[in-house]
């Protein structure tokens, strides 16, 4: 299955490909927008074969990461959504969000996820998406609320205490 491309009021969302490669580079080398979130990259080397291999796997059908840009100026990359087995491997799906300091406060990373909520339940068939999120982080935690995710508690993750949200297809189908 190829990746769909999705459209909201101000947001064109695309499956992310090499050529976003710099912008998400950039992004990622911006100490706030990076603060909440333990890097799997330890210097500048090991950060770019990261973000190579994650462009380039294939994560399996309707799955995968999408890069955001504002509707207006098809340029100007805002940042991206992931929807990915979890750490990598699953066998639970994450989804996921990560913007450029210009988009925040906007309201970009909810309107940017909802399309993969239902792209979850209604094309891919999934039981339930997850995300683990610093507590930290109250801009994630909002957006996972505002998307119907529900607290589910709090654990530890490569020794970091995150705080646990799920979206089951049940509470999908149940708000309609």
């Amino acid at each position: 299955m190829m990746l769909p491309a999705f459209e909201t009021e101000r947001l064109s969302i695309r499956p992310r490909t090499m050529s976003d490669f710099d912008a998400c580079l950039a992004m990622d080398r911006d100490p706030e927008v990076i603060k909440h979130i333990a890097v799997p990259w330890g210097d500048s080397a090991s950060h770019e074969r990261f973000l190579r291999d994650r462009i380039q796997v294939n994560f399996g059908d309707g799955l995968g990461y999408w890069s955001i840009f504002n509707k207006t100026d098809s340029k100007q990359f805002l940042g991206w959504v992931l929807l990915i087995p979890y750490d990598g491997i699953g066998p639970k799906v994450e989804i996921g969000w990560r913007l450029n300091r210009l988009a925040w406060g906007k309201g970009y990373a909810t309107e940017a996820a909802l399309p993969f909520v239902r792209h979850s339940f209604d094309k891919i068939g999934l039981p339930e998406i997850v995300a683990d999120i610093n507590p930290g982080n109250l801009a994630s935690v909002r957006v996972a609320e505002k998307i119907g995710m529900r607290f589910v508690g709090d654990i530890r993750h490569d020794g970091a205490l995150l705080k646990s949200y799920c979206f089951t297809r049940a509470d999908y189908k149940e708000r309609g």
